[in-house]
């Protein structure tokens, strides 16, 4: 839309694990700030190794990839200090108590003892885990770690929130529970968020989506244009009628 920021912008960007098959095909898309995108395909679409380029895990060959308008090849650091992560597999350590594994993340971003305290107080208040601060993460269910690891992305106020199918394993309320604190925190905080997914109930009107099917982004713009290009009336057919597969 005119007039919004990009918190994520991918222009052009290609990757092949090998010469035969591009993994991505010239995807280009922007996040903006204040903004909640869904980037939407199955499995094998290229969802995890364009998550694995926008955090460095993987160089690109082609094409650029700028976080808040800081290129991460160009400008590494200062790209990657504005970038907020929580990955599909858990990374907290089970043996440490909640403050302890958000105080060693504040420790890492070389955020100040004092600061470190109130941006945890702060995003622990925002996901009702104050009082289980002090709990081994081993003693919490899946979604209060899921909790703990979206507070830790925050502590040190990113412009992008990347999540990678941050649902999987939650039953349906907690699922429920935290795709609305993550989209509350768009307009709350003015990040952009991108949300990776397989599931369409996760994505609400007003969202912005990217269809990536084998490694093209084949659609992407608000949902209710998408829907309005498809001819459809849900999501659900709309990515049925671009790709010839069903969504969950």
């Amino acid at each position: 839309m005119v007039g919004e920021t990009s918190a994520l912008e991918i222009s052009s960007v290609s990757f092949a694990y090998t010469k035969a098959t591009k993994a991505l095909d010239d995807v280009s898309f922007n996040v903006p700030r204040g903004r909640f995108t869904a980037l939407l395909g199955p499995n094998g679409a290229g969802k995890s190794t364009l998550i694995s380029l926008i955090t460095r895990l993987l160089g690109h060959s082609s094409g650029s990839i700028c976080i808040d308008n800081k290129n991460i090849d160009v400008s590494p650091s200062q790209a990657m200090s504005r970038l907020g992560i929580v990955f599909q597999q858990p990374t907290l350590d089970l043996d440490l108590s909640v403050t302890q594994n958000l105080r060693y993340f504040a420790a890492l971003h070389g955020m100040p003892g004092n600061l470190a305290e109130q941006r945890i107080d702060i995003e622990l208040r925002r996901f009702n885990m104050i009082e289980r601060a002090q709990e081994k993460v081993r003693s919490l269910n899946g979604g209060h770690r899921r909790r703990v690891e979206i507070a830790r992305a925050l502590l040190h106020q990113p412009a992008f929130l990347l999540l990678d199918e941050p649902s999987v394993g939650l039953d349906i309320p907690t699922r429920e529970k935290i795709v609305e604190h993550v989209h509350s925190l768009c307009s709350e905080e003015d990040i952009g968020v991108l949300w990776a997914t397989h599931l369409i109930d996760e994505i609400r009107a007003g969202d912005n989506v990217v269809v990536l099917h084998q490694g093209k982004a084949i659609e992407k713009g608000p949902l209710e244009d998408i829907l309005a290009s498809t001819g459809t009336p849900t999501l659900s057919d709309a990515f049925n009628k671009l790709t010839g597969e069903g969504m969950t």
